[in-house]
C-alpha cells in the first residue's frame, strides 16, 4: 500500500526536485507563459482530445450543484479559459471571472473571451475577492501546479459563500492494472509529444513528474474535508487517470 501524500509535501517540489513555494510558484508561472501558445493543442494531443469529454461532463455536474441566486463564479486556474466559456455558453447573464497567475494564459483567454468574462492575474492562494461572495469555483488540472496547493483549497473555502461549490478536475493515479500503461505514455509520449509540438520538453516532463507526486482520491477528499468543505459527488474518467469531485461550503 502507498503511503498517503500531503498536499503540503507538493508544495515544496518542482518536478521531481526539491523547491521552495516561492521558486516553485516563479517556475510554473514562466513554464505556463512559455507554453500557452499551445496548450490546448497539447491537451488534444496528449489525451486523444478526451480531455473535453470530461470537461462537458464535469460543467453539466456543475450547473447541476450550481447554487440559486446571482452570485459570481470563478474559473481558478482557468488557462485558456475553455470551463469559463462552457460556463457562459450555458449561463450567459452571470459574472464569470477567471483567474490565473500566468500572463500568457490569461493572454490567450481573453482573446478567446473577450469582455463577455472577467479576468484576474493571481495565484491561487491569494484570491482578489472578498470572504462568502462566490457561488462557484472551477479548478480544472490546476491545484497541483499551484505554489502552495492547501492553501489554495483553503482560499477556494474563504471565498466561497454558504452553500457554494468547488469543482475540481484533477489528474489523480490511474486503477492499478491500468498504470503501466499509461505510464508509458507519460513518461515517454507526453514529452515527446512536448518537443515536437510546444517546443519545450522540460515543461512536459515537469507536467508528468507533477502527476506523479500528486497525492491519491483519498488523500484529496481528506485535504478537501480540512479546508473546511464537504465532498458530495465524484467519479473518474479513463480507469482513474483523472478525477472529479464535488464540494459544498456548509
Amino acid at each position: 500500500m502507498k503511503r498517503a501524500r500531503r498536499l503540503d509535501e507538493v508544495s515544496q517540489t518542482f518536478g521531481a526536485t526539491e523547491a521552495s513555494p516561492q521558486i516553485r510558484g516563479a517556475r510554473v508561472r514562466a513554464l505556463f507563459d512559455r507554453i500557452a501558445p499551445r496548450y490546448d493543442l497539447m491537451n488534444d494531443l496528449m489525451s486523444f482530445g478526451t480531455h473535453r469529454l470530461w470537461k462537458r461532463h464535469v460543467i453539466a455536474r456543475a450547473l447541476a450543484h450550481l447554487p440559486p441566486g446571482e452570485a459570481p463564479l470563478v474559473d481558478l486556474a482557468a488557462g485558456t479559459g475553455d470551463l469559463a466559456l462552457a460556463l457562459r455558453r450555458a449561463l450567459p447573464a452571470r459574472r464569470i471571472a477567471l483567474v490565473d497567475p500566468s500572463a500568457g494564459m490569461l493572454a490567450v483567454a481573453r482573446a478567446r473571451g473577450g469582455e463577455s468574462l472577467d479576468y484576474f492575474e493571481a495565484p491561487g492562494e491569494a484570491l482578489p475577492f472578498i470572504d462568502d461572495c462566490i457561488a462557484m469555483v472551477t479548478l480544472s488540472f490546476g491545484l497541483r501546479n499551484m505554489a502552495d496547493p492547501a492553501k489554495g483549497l483553503r482560499e477556494v473555502a474563504r471565498v466561497l459563500q454558504p452553500g457554494g461549490v468547488l469543482v475540481l478536475l484533477e489528474f489523480s493515479r490511474p486503477d492499478a492494472w491500468f498504470a503501466p500503461l499509461y505510464n508509458l505514455h507519460a513518461r515517454h509520449v507526453i514529452p515527446r509529444i512536448g518537443a515536437f509540438v510546444a517546443r519545450d520538453p522540460a515543461a512536459y516532463s515537469y507536467l508528468v513528474q507533477s502527476i506523479e507526486r500528486f497525492p491519491a482520491r483519498e488523500d484529496i477528499a481528506r485535504e478537501i474535508a480540512e479546508a473546511g468543505l464537504v465532498l458530495r459527488e465524484e467519479c473518474s474518467f479513463v480507469f482513474g487517470v483523472a478525477r472529479m469531485q464535488i464540494a459544498e461550503k456548509l
